[in-house]
């Protein structure tokens, strides 16, 4: 009887072994996608660096090469991102990781344009310590998430992290007053670290709605009771939709934030849609949060006049319409092709790195610039959608489209806020505007979106 040979040490399986790169599997794609952002970076900080000398570009004008740190500095970080992909999720799409890239980087060199200098205390230099953050924060989240069963076990737990963040988020706002500009930032130690809770919780229900909905789906497709045209679930099925809409307006009359509570709104109905198919019960959550909105806008004096601007901005140029108005003259600045990086004015505008970042940025590469961007959005939307529709399983289909929804949900708010069709909110453009927390939250949600495209069938 022959016995199988013990294997030595030197033949037992390395911690190491998972950690080499399969040369049939490598990501080339992503590799020559991440040029873009590369000859973006590299480009537009040489343009900033010209004009900030005001010299002509000779041969003896040239900037030193210690002044493309930042340039060099981001694509390391995306070299590191894309070598370290290639290790812990070898088969992910092989798109995210360059849009991610190319709209830090629009975001990185803006705030290099917007800030008052371009040294190393810089707004540019602390964006992209922020998107460098945030690549090692995806990275990781990707390898956190290899088992994907346990987000849907525990889904009550991120329920419960998303209740703490709103308790947290209304605190923090009542404890400055109303036009304070970090209402809904939280700060931990002495300016050690601070983020926004509201980032975080975005997350937390996407991953609770994509577990309950995933459990509850077969329930919610059904109909048990009839209200006139609509038909209805069991009513203990319903608390949790009830509840979403409480938040939604408890958001808005609690923390002042309408950017916010539209977000967990329209993330909401876009999961309960897919996952139950019904679209009554779209209209009727919809029906029911008008008549909420209608009346918050009616009792609260702040709500009515953010919704009074998207009208009657121009009639109050220089008092509470002078960011707008500001804005929409940025947008006509830029014409068609733009004032050309570093040569417009988009800091008369308030909050032109933050909340005004789309109207600096069609001011300096015009309309051409803007559809641009808003194509790389468009991009990012459709392979978030492309993951859902490849998932392997219920669970992870809800949450990709949940953590896509997020991103085109904030883009539309944003962009539809700095063009005066939808009342102004503080919900940053993703990867673009100022800021760490939302670039931290955004590239977790890049990192579970390469783990769920792992996981494809």
């Amino acid at each position: 009887m022959s016995t199988a040979p013990v294997p030595t040490a030197s033949a037992r399986p390395s911690i190491w072994s998972n950690l080499r790169i399969d040369r049939r599997h490598y990501r080339w794609t992503e590799l020559w996608l991440l040029l873009l952002p590369a000859a973006f970076m590299l480009l537009g900080l040489f343009e900033l660096l010209i004009v900030h000398s005001n010299t002509t570009v000779t041969s003896t004008t040239l900037p030193p090469l210690d002044a493309f740190g930042p340039a060099i500095g981001l694509i390391a970080a995306l070299g590191i991102a894309h070598i370290l992909l290639n290790i812990v999720a070898p088969d992910s799409d092989q798109t995210l990781l360059p849009i991610a890239g190319m709209l830090s980087s629009i975001g990185v060199i803006m705030a290099l344009r917007l800030g008052p200098d371009l040294g190393v205390d810089s707004l540019g230099a602390k964006q992209l310590l922020f998107v460098i953050l945030g690549l090692g924060v995806c990275i990781v989240t990707v390898r956190a998430t290899r088992n994907l069963s346990r987000l849907r076990d525990f889904k009550y737990t991120w329920l419960i992290a998303g209740i703490v963040l709103v308790g947290i988020t209304l605190v923090r706002a009542h404890s400055f007053s109303t036009n304070a500009p970090s209402r809904d930032v939280l700060t931990i130690g002495p300016g050690l670290l601070a983020f926004q809770p509201s980032e975080l919780l975005k997350i937390c229900l996407v991953i609770f709605f994509a577990g309950y909905l995933d459990e509850n789906r077969e329930m919610l497709a059904s109909s048990h009771y009839k209200v006139g045209p609509f038909t209805l679930p069991p009513l203990k099925h319903l608390g949790p939709m009830v509840a979403m809409l409480g938040i939604a307006l408890v958001i808005v009359v609690g923390v002042r934030e309408l950017g916010l509570a539209l977000l967990i709104f329209g993330l909401f109905l876009s999961l309960l849609y897919v996952a139950s198919g019904r679209p009554a019960y779209v209209v009727v959550s919809l029906l029911i949060f008008a008549v909420g909105a209608y009346a918050a806008f009616s009792i609260f004096p702040y709500a009515n006049t953010r919704l009074q601007l998207v009208t009657n901005a121009f009639s109050v140029p220089n008092d509470a319409g002078y960011q707008i108005v500001q804005g929409l003259i940025s947008f006509a600045h830029g014409g068609i092709f733009g004032s050309g990086l570093g040569l417009g004015k988009p800091w008369i505008v308030p909050e032109s790195n933050t909340d005004f970042i789309a109207s600096s940025f069609g001011e300096e590469f015009g309309f051409a610039g803007i559809l641009a961007l808003i194509g790389l959005f468009m991009l990012l939307v459709y392979r978030g959608l492309h993951v859902a529709v490849r998932a392997r399983d219920t669970f992870s289909q809800l949450m990709a489209v949940g953590l896509t929804a997020v991103f085109a949900l904030q883009t539309v708010v944003i962009l539809a806020g700095n063009l005066k069709l939808l009342p102004l909110t503080g919900v940053p453009l993703p990867f673009v505007a100022y800021g760490g927390s939302s670039l931290i939250a955004n590239f977790i949600i890049i990192g579970i979106l390469l783990r769920l495209s792992q996981h494809k069938v």
